[in-house]
C-alpha cells in the first residue's frame, strides 16, 4: 500500500471539469491574495500612492519587491508540480525534488560550474544552468535505476536512494566549497540556504521562457500520469506510452527543477507538502493535483518568504530555512503515517 487512496481515472465529463475549474479558481484567488500579502510586507512600508509620488518606493518596489515575489512565485509553482508529478510517476506520496535527491544533484551541478568560473553563455543559456540541469538529470536517473527492480518500483529503496544521493551531493558540494576560493564558496552557500533575492524582471523573464513551456507539456500528461499513479499495467492496458511517459517526464522535472535550483537554490519540501495539500482539499485526480500545485506552491512560497522577510526585526532568514522548518515536520508525520497504513 502507499498510504493514500488510489486516483481513479475518471473521463472530463461536466461534473469532473466543474469540479477542476471550481478547484482551480479557489486557488487562484489564495494565489492572488498571497500575491498582495507579498507585496504588502518587508522592511519598508510601501503605499500605493507613494509609487506615483516618490521614485525611492517606486524603484524598491519595481526593481526588488515586486521581482521577488515573481520569483517566489515562479519557483514555488515549478517546485510543486514536479513534486505531484514525481509522487505520481513513483507511486511514492513521499517522492519530492528534494528528497529524491534531484535538488541536491542540480545544487551539486551548480557548484561545479561556479568553482570552475563557468560564467559563459551556449546559446543564450548560462553555463551554469546547463551544468544544474546534467545533475538534477543525473540524480533522478541513479534514484530511479536503484530503486526499480524488473518492472517492480521499491519504495522503501526508493527513499533510502533518494537519502544517499542527497548525502553524496551534498558532501561533494563541500568538498567545492573547501576547495575554492571564498568568493567562489559564498555563491555555492547561496545554493545550499535557498534564496529568491532578485534584482530586476529580467531574470524572471528569462526563467519564464524555459519554464511556462515545461509547465505547459507536464500539465499535458496530467491523465497520463494519472493513470500511472494507479499501476503501470492498467496505464498500458489503456494506451499509455508507459517507458516514453517516464522518460519524458524525467526530463521535463529534471529541466523545471535544474532552471529553479540555478537561480532560487535548493529549496526544500514545497514539492512534498503542497500536493498533498491540493490531495487533502479536492481529491486524488492529477487533472486537479498537477495544475493546483502549481498555483498553491506559488502561493506557498510567497508567503514563506514574506514570512522570512519579516520573522526578526533586525534582519531576514532564508526562504530555504522556512520551508524546512514546515516542511521537515510534516514528512516526519507522513513517514509516520504511511508506516501505520503499511502495517494494516
Amino acid at each position: 500500500m502507499t498510504g493514500q487512496p488510489e486516483p481513479i481515472a475518471l473521463p472530463l465529463t461536466a461534473p469532473v471539469a466543474a469540479r477542476v475549474f471550481r478547484a482551480l479558481a479557489i486557488l487562484t484567488l489564495v494565489l492572488a491574495a498571497s500575491v498582495a500579502v507579498g507585496l504588502a510586507v518587508g522592511s519598508q512600508r510601501i503605499h500605493p500612492s507613494s509609487l506615483f509620488a516618490d521614485s525611492v518606493s517606486r524603484t524598491l518596489f519595481f526593481r526588488l519587491r515586486l521581482p521577488r515575489v515573481l520569483m517566489g512565485l515562479v519557483i514555488g509553482a515549478s517546485l510543486a508540480a514536479t513534486g505531484a508529478a514525481l509522487q505520481a510517476l513513483f507511486r511514492n506520496p513521499l517522492a519530492d525534488p528534494y528528497t529524491l535527491g534531484v535538488s541536491g544533484g542540480g545544487a551539486l551541478g551548480a557548484s561545479i560550474a561556479i568553482a570552475l568560473g563557468w560564467s559563459a553563455r551556449v546559446a543564450g543559456i548560462p553555463l551554469v544552468f546547463i551544468a544544474s540541469f546534467a545533475g538534477a538529470m543525473l540524480a533522478v536517473t541513479l534514484v530511479r535505476t536503484i530503486a526499480r527492480t524488473g518492472a517492480m518500483m521499491l519504495p522503501g529503496a526508493l527513499l533510502l536512494s533518494g537519502v544517499v544521493v542527497n548525502l553524496i551531493t551534498a558532501a561533494g558540494v563541500l568538498t567545492i566549497q573547501y576547495l575554492t576560493d571564498p568568493t567562489s564558496a559564498l555563491r555555492i552557500l547561496r545554493w545550499l540556504i535557498g534564496s529568491l533575492d532578485v534584482v530586476g524582471l529580467e531574470p524572471v523573464g528569462r526563467m519564464l521562457l524555459i519554464l511556462g513551456p515545461a509547465w505547459l507539456v507536464l500539465l499535458a500528461f496530467s491523465k497520463q500520469l494519472n493513470l500511472l499513479a494507479i499501476d503501470e499495467d492498467t496505464a498500458a492496458t489503456l494506451g499509455v506510452n508507459v517507458r516514453r511517459t517516464e522518460t519524458i517526464v524525467y526530463a521535463l522535472c529534471a529541466l523545471i527543477v535544474g532552471v529553479t535550483v540555478s537561480a532560487g537554490g535548493a529549496i526544500g519540501f514545497v514539492g512534498l507538502v503542497v500536493p498533498h495539500a491540493v490531495r487533502l482539499m479536492f481529491g486524488e485526480d492529477l487533472r486537479i493535483v498537477l495544475p493546483g500545485s502549481l498555483l498553491l506552491g506559488a502561493a506557498f512560497l510567497i508567503l514563506a518568504d514574506a514570512l522570512a522577510r519579516t520573522a526578526m526585526p533586525s534582519g531576514e532568514l532564508p526562504v530555504g530555512a522556512i520551508t524546512g522548518l514546515l516542511g521537515g515536520p510534516v514528512f516526519l508525520w507522513l513517514l509516520r503515517r504511511r508506516q501505520q497504513y503499511s502495517t494494516m
